[in-house]
């Protein structure tokens, strides 16, 4: 049976675009922990909001070199189901989080960075590599090589994702699920329900 490509809608910032994108049926939902992105959002402002969304609701705390004692009390407190690390953080220091590690590599010259053999993961999200930042550029990666990548480790595919080319970017990679924040926004941390719903029903479609 075909296997269907999961959705994590990234980026998130408020109740109503919460609950917008559960309902439009995806099946993640990102939250960014790091001050300087402008789709940022308090750990005391999270906590609240999942509160109210439904027990089952799947969040994702994408944190950039946070301390790991602060994100075990948000993943904790916030009941998360996994936490992004899109850093430069150390293995070492995030061995056994009591809910699976997601981690964003890019690729450098063609190799993923982190190398999933040197970074174990239970999800490795790919984003472009730009010089500088952290993510949520709007860049597509190099879709042929992230293919590569995907056959050989649990991959969420990130970077530039839209409409327009979500269901292009799935059939020639493969991955386990795509990632998109401001492919699918109006302004930085609001989205567009029209294109979350668009987007969700390209990706979902394809076989």
């Amino acid at each position: 049976m075909p296997r269907i490509t999961e959705i994590k809608i990234c980026g998130l910032t408020n109740l109503p675009d919460a609950r917008m994108a559960l309902e439009a049926g995806a099946d993640y939902l990102g939250f960014v922990l790091y001050a300087r992105s402008p789709r940022c959002i308090t750990p005391g402002a999270l906590c609240r909001l999942l509160n109210r969304l439904p027990a089952g609701a799947r969040a994702i705390a994408v944190c950039v070199n946070a301390r790991r004692e602060l994100v075990e009390r948000l993943a904790r407190d916030c009941r998360l189901y996994a936490v992004q690390l899109h850093g430069d953080e150390r293995l070492a220091d995030w061995i056994d989080m009591p809910v699976p590690v997601w981690r964003a590599m890019r690729l450098h010259h063609g190799q993923p960075d982190p190398a999933p053999a040197r970074w174990p993961a239970a999800r490795y999200v790919l984003d472009a590599a730009v010089p500088g930042r952290y993510g949520g550029t709007g860049r597509t990666a190099d879709w042929a090589k992230a293919a590569k990548l995907a056959r050989r480790a649990p991959l969420m595919l990130a970077g530039g994702l839209t409409t327009l080319n979500v269901a292009e970017a799935i059939r020639i990679v493969a991955p386990l699920g795509v990632d998109t924040a401001s492919g699918v926004e109006k302004a930085p941390g609001k989205k567009d329900r029209r294109k979350v719903a668009a987007f969700i029903q390209a990706a979902k479609e394809v076989r």
